[in-house]
């Protein structure tokens, strides 16, 4: 029905749009434990979580991180340690880092999160969509949150026929059509909050009944196999770190070579050399996972 209308959306075409997100948002309500929470730092939290991972794995480790660090003060005493202990499974540990990074920020300016997507994008890792996320679902602010269930949507309802479609062409329908600041709403009548929940779990459905619609999208790429990557074996020595930190044991680039050849051998991949276990060490060391002393190395 909505297939390749012209922006600007007209009265009636925005009303019935909204009307149909409205229903899909009742028939698809998917209830997290984010979902019933409007604390900006648990919104900051699952909104980094889900970043290009499955609702399915961050609901088993939501519940645990804030169980762990339940508040901004709390997560910016917190080692790097224990955040990439807590953070394991979720992947991307860079991920980790930069919440620490910015809670320590935050945490030195009183500890409250900023209510304004100006200040939030000013934090280490967070960008305008994590910004818009959380001016939307925590203080209930008309946002642009464009992230891929939602761009999925658009282009399903909008650019239906077209391909290698521009964000910046879908951004202005993403503006007219979120409801304004403040709105009260529920799941019957919308207000940001709800919007884009409803929308959230309309491109889910779409990505599990049709072919993604994502794919129309000209920032569309499909994800590289993480298995016998760099990022793996990154990952894999990351958590070897972790392991031998807390069992206290001496830990050599040699003895994580040796460790690293294991798994990658288990995986029946071949043996990377002790020159590429240095090299990624040191590349981990700069991005302050670890730090070297002489040929041993811990965790930051």
């Amino acid at each position: 029905m909505m297939n390749n209308t012209a922006f600007p959306l007209s009265s009636c075409e925005l009303k019935a749009f909204r009307t149909k997100i409205a229903q899909k948002g009742q028939e698809l309500y998917r209830d997290f434990a984010w979902r019933n929470t409007t604390d900006p730092y648990k919104i900051w939290i699952s909104e980094v979580m889900l970043q290009q991972t499955q609702t399915a794995r961050v609901e088993k480790r939501f519940c645990a991180w804030i169980k762990k660090f339940p508040t901004v003060d709390v997560l910016a005493l917190a080692s790097v340690t224990d955040v990439l202990n807590e953070w394991q499974g979720m992947g991307y540990n860079r991920r980790a880092l930069a919440l620490l990074h910015a809670a320590q920020m935050l945490s030195e300016q009183g500890g409250t999160m900023p209510s304004s997507q100006q200040d939030l994008q000013a934090l280490p890792g967070i960008g305008p969509a994590t910004a818009a996320g959380i001016c939307a679902f925590a203080y209930n602010q008309h946002a642009v949150y464009l992230e891929t269930n939602v761009r999925s949507v658009f282009l399903h309802e909008f650019f239906r026929d077209a391909e290698q479609v521009d964000d910046k062409l879908l951004i202005p329908y993403i503006e007219q059509t979120c409801p304004p600041s403040g709105a009260l709403g529920s799941r019957e009548q919308m207000c940001p909050r709800m919007w884009y929940y409803a929308l959230l779990d309309y491109g889910a459905h779409l990505k599990k009944t049709q072919t993604n619609p994502a794919r129309k999208s000209k920032t569309y790429v499909k994800q590289s196999k993480f298995e016998g990557s760099h990022r793996q074996k990154r990952a894999e020595l990351v958590r070897l770190l972790l392991a031998y930190q807390v069992s206290g044991d001496v830990c050599t680039t040699e003895l994580l070579c040796r460790e690293l050849n294991r798994i990658e051998n288990s995986a029946k991949r071949e043996d990377v050399s002790y020159e590429y276990v240095q090299k990624t060490l040191e590349e981990l060391a700069c991005q302050g996972f670890c730090v070297a002393q002489g040929d041993m190395w811990r965790v930051a």
